[in-house]
């Protein structure tokens, strides 16, 4: 399906904070789950599903340091909002990261199982996809909230690493354009991001470069217009933060 992926893990690692462009709804199968989020620690166990929005910072580690196993789907902005802003509205955002929702796990399962067929059928597969966004977005979803809560000055900085993730800065660059110094910006950044401006701007980096390969960009050529000084170093940021490499995820595409 356009606009739609689906990802497999089976994993004992630790994630570091990060974001995706897209809304991600899965389902933890085996083991069980902690991350970070803008509502503090949460955990889910088998059975339980997490949830996060586009550009949110989240983290992830096993509970007990043990294997879990997880399936996602990643929806695109425009195809998740667009299916259901007729029914629910635009500025809605998903509050709950982490639940235990029998139904949304039954609705996820079937759109999971449809999707990732040899051969798919569309009518079942649009209406999984309505019905588990409907759902997900009614039950655990609220009105995005007009602030971002975010302080001018660091929005600024934040501002210049969205734009424009492949062009290099510094630190004293960053102060310099929002009139505070190097110490205050990276402190205020931290705090109010949840992680420091060269982490966010790797993590920007990574998922430009996820854009690149899924518009048919080489590894090389996504690397270096993503603003990766090489393909090694994109791969290690790239496996770290999604799990899988970016020759994995080019071969899935393909």
């Amino acid at each position: 399906m356009s606009g739609v992926e689906a990802m497999t893990l089976v994993s004992g690692e630790a994630f570091p904070r990060h974001s995706h462009d897209q809304f991600g709804i899965g389902l933890i199968d085996v083991g069980g789950h902690r991350s970070w989020s803008a509502v503090g620690q949460v955990e889910a166990g088998a059975g339980d599903a997490i949830m996060a929005n586009p550009g949110e910072l989240h983290d992830g580690a096993s509970i007990d340091g043990g294997v879990r196993a997880w399936r996602m789907l990643y929806f695109e902005p425009w195809l998740a909002m667009g299916e259901v802003e007729d029914e629910i509205g635009r500025e809605i955002e998903i509050v709950r990261p982490a639940v235990h929702d029998p139904i949304l796990a039954a609705l996820f399962s079937r759109l999971f199982s449809i999707v990732t067929a040899p051969i798919a059928d569309r009518l079942a597969a649009d209406e999984a996809l309505l019905r588990l966004l409907s759902h997900a977005l009614r039950r655990h979803g609220s009105r995005r909230p007009p602030s971002s809560g975010v302080s001018p000055n660091v929005e600024r900085a934040r501002r210049r690493l969205d734009e424009a993730p492949e062009k290099p800065v510094s630190l004293a660059e960053l102060a310099a354009l929002v009139g505070v110094s190097r110490f205050q910006l990276l402190r205020g950044f931290a705090r109010e991001v949840g992680t420091t401006p060269y982490a966010y701007l790797v993590q920007r980096r990574v998922r430009y470069a996820r854009r690149l390969l899924v518009a048919g960009r080489s590894l090389s050529a996504a690397a270096t217009e993503a603003g990766f000084a090489d393909q090694s170093h994109m791969t290690r940021a790239f496996t770290r933060q999604f799990g899988v490499s970016p020759g994995r995820y080019r071969d899935a595409l393909s």
